[in-house]
């Protein structure tokens, strides 16, 4: 799993969902619902300062009982973010994930935003390398492989 994240953006697509602070949560959900996607990057003046996924209205919105219709993101959204550069490979990314809890990485180049991999993205993108390994390996073995 050497291959960069920047290699899973060319082929997921670089576009990023993104909210600002002061958007309701309804609003978010919605655009959330509309792009089905599990989570947003909240953005204030070009600068991505949280993300704002599924798992912050389960655990956020659901228990503090505020009403999604008046309450601002910036309330309830995640504010450790955790981003990575291009160059950070699909192995390292899944480290991270898993070590810190987090289903969201944008991916980043010093101030500018360059995309977003999920979890599952990053699971997509290892399963479809390790189909391709075991298809070639069977090839190897069956006497079908070329050279």
């Amino acid at each position: 799993m050497n291959t960069s994240l920047n290699k899973v953006l060319e082929q997921k697509g670089k576009h990023v969902y993104v909210t600002s602070p002061g958007q309701t949560i309804l609003d978010a959900v919605k655009t959330m619902q509309e792009k089905r996607v599990g989570g947003l990057l909240v953005m204030n003046e070009g600068k991505p300062v949280g993300v704002f996924t599924e798992r912050d209205v389960m655990t956020r919105v659901v228990t503090c009982e505020c009403n999604p219709a008046e309450t601002p993101v910036s309330d309830v959204m995640t504010t450790n973010l955790v981003a990575v550069g291009p160059d950070t490979t699909v192995e390292q990314a899944m480290k991270i994930v898993t070590e810190k809890r987090v289903r969201h990485l944008p991916v980043m180049d010093g101030d500018e935003v360059l995309g977003i991999v999920s979890s599952g993205d990053l699971v997509h993108w290892v399963v479809k390398s390790q189909s391709h390994e075991i298809e070639s390996l069977v090839r190897y073995i069956t006497g079908q492989y070329p050279g």
